[in-house]
């Protein structure tokens, strides 16, 4: 690695802070820019910091990390919080990673490759693939895309959901072709018929994934996570 992530901290609690800063200091990839003890803070500074990466607490008064990461568009952002109960939140804003406190040095600097390796990719990597579909060639960007499933009535073309709510058959393709294309870490597939997006999961159980696309019934897509894929499936939420 030949450069830094300008990383800055938040965690209302200063001891909290304290320790934070002292393992981000012992993780050679981390430049920290500024700490910030308090969200509001933090939010009016933003636009004088030149900053990658936020590394936050979730619960704080005034506003919450979530909140405060779905406003700071396109930087990265780790979450460490004593609370297990935000992270399909954390999740649905694409958050890098999600580590629950205490945090030790080793866990951070997992999260922290992982932000690297999302940095570094980020000016290269594709936006979107080519495909042809019942109403022509189309350009089919992947951060759109909600979950793939095998069209009712042809299970050679394949039925997208975007993020709009609107439907797109795709003519003769395969799973395993379409899968070679998406982000590795952002689609996994969940049974023989279809995958999703990580970022469209609401929910997930052992058997169950619900994404927060409403239907017009006005519940929430309800898909099977088959035991096939179930293992590479939570490895890839695995928090």
């Amino acid at each position: 690695m030949n450069t830094k992530l300008k990383c800055l901290l938040l965690d209302d609690e200063l001891p909290g802070l304290t320790y934070l800063k002292m393992l981000c200091e012992q993780i050679p990839e981390l430049e920290i820019v500024k700490t910030f003890n308090n969200p509001e803070k933090l939010l009016s500074d933003i636009p004088d910091l030149d900053f990658d990466l936020l590394i936050s607490d979730i619960e704080m008064p005034g506003m919450d990390g979530l909140h405060l990461a779905e406003i700071l568009e396109n930087k990265l952002v780790i979450f460490c919080t004593a609370y297990k109960d935000y992270a399909a939140d954390a999740f649905n804003i694409d958050a890098v990673d999600y580590i629950t406190k205490p945090v030790k040095l080793e866990r951070l600097q997992k999260a922290v490759s992982k932000a690297f390796e999302r940095f570094d990719k980020a000016d290269n990597s594709k936006k979107f693939i080519q495909l042809n579909t019942d109403k022509g060639k189309t350009l089919l960007y992947f951060n759109k895309i909600q979950y793939i499933t095998t069209a009712s009535s042809d299970s050679r073309d394949k039925t997208v959901l975007l993020a709009d709510g609107s439907l797109l058959n795709l003519k003769n393709v395969k799973f395993d072709t379409l899968l070679q294309e998406l982000p590795d870490a952002d689609f996994c597939r969940i049974n023989k018929k279809e995958i999703v997006a990580v970022k469209a999961i609401k929910f997930f159980n052992h058997n169950e994934i619900v994404l927060h696309h409403l239907e017009e019934n006005n519940k929430n897509t309800s898909l099977i996570l088959s035991e096939t894929y179930r293992s590479d499936f939570l490895k890839k939420v695995k928090l």
